[in-house]
C-alpha cells in the first residue's frame, strides 16, 4: 500500500506506531461494517477495506484536508467504495450497526473528544460489536470504557495501550 500524507495531519511522515499497534490487535476477519473514526490520512480504513471489502468500510474525520487526502489514498490503493464523511465525531455519520469502530483519538488534549467517541460509538455499534481505541494513557480510558461497556481488554504494544470493548447489550453498563 502507498499513501499520500500532509505536514498538516497527524503522523505525516510515516504510519503512527499506535495505529499500527491497533491494527495488529484488530480482528478484521468476518467484520461486516467497520468505521475508522478520526481517520487522518486513511491508513486504518484502507487497510480494513483491503481485508473485508471497501463497501464495508466507513471513514470520518473532522479535518477537511484529512478527508480529501483519505479520498485520494482510497483511489491510490484501489479501494474505491469506502464511504468517507467529513464529520465532527458522529455529527454527520448517519450509519449505525457497526461491527467494529477503530479510533486513535487526540489523547494529548483533554478527554472530551475520546469521551464523545466512546459514548456515541457505543450507540452506533450493533450488539456484540467491538470498539477499539489506542492511546498512551491507560487509567482514564480503562475506567471510561468499563463504565460504558461493562468491561475492556487491554493489550500493550510498542508503548501503547490498545483497548477493545464489546457491546453486550443496548444499554450502557452503568445504567
Amino acid at each position: 500500500m502507498m499513501f499520500e500524507t500532509s505536514p498538516n495531519l497527524f503522523s505525516p511522515s510515516a504510519p503512527d506506531r499506535g495505529t499500527l499497534a491497533m491494527l495488529g490487535s484488530a480482528d478484521l476477519a468476518g467484520q461486516r461494517k467497520v468505521l475508522d473514526l478520526g481517520c487522518g490520512w486513511g491508513l486504518a480504513g484502507v487497510y480494513a477495506a483491503k481485508l473485508i471489502g471497501a463497501h464495508n468500510v466507513f471513514m470520518s474525520d473532522v479535518c477537511e484536508e484529512a478527508v480529501e487526502i483519505s479520498r485520494r489514498n482510497i483511489v491510490l490503493n484501489d479501494a474505491e467504495g469506502i464511504t468517507v464523511v467529513h464529520s465532527d465525531a458522529f455529527d454527520e455519520i448517519h450509519e449505525s450497526g457497526f461491527t467494529l469502530i477503530m479510533s486513535n483519538p487526540p489523547y494529548h488534549a483533554d478527554f472530551s473528544v475520546a469521551k464523545r467517541f466512546i459514548e456515541k460509538g457505543f450507540n452506533r455499534l450493533e450488539v456484540n460489536g467491538t470498539f477499539m481505541m489506542v492511546t498512551k494513557r491507560r487509567d482514564w480510558y480503562k475506567n471510561k470504557l468499563i463504565s460504558v461497556f461493562g468491561g475492556v481488554r487491554i493489550a500493550e504494544a510498542d508503548n501503547y495501550y490498545v483497548f477493545s470493548a464489546q457491546k453486550r447489550s443496548k444499554n450502557y453498563a452503568n445504567k
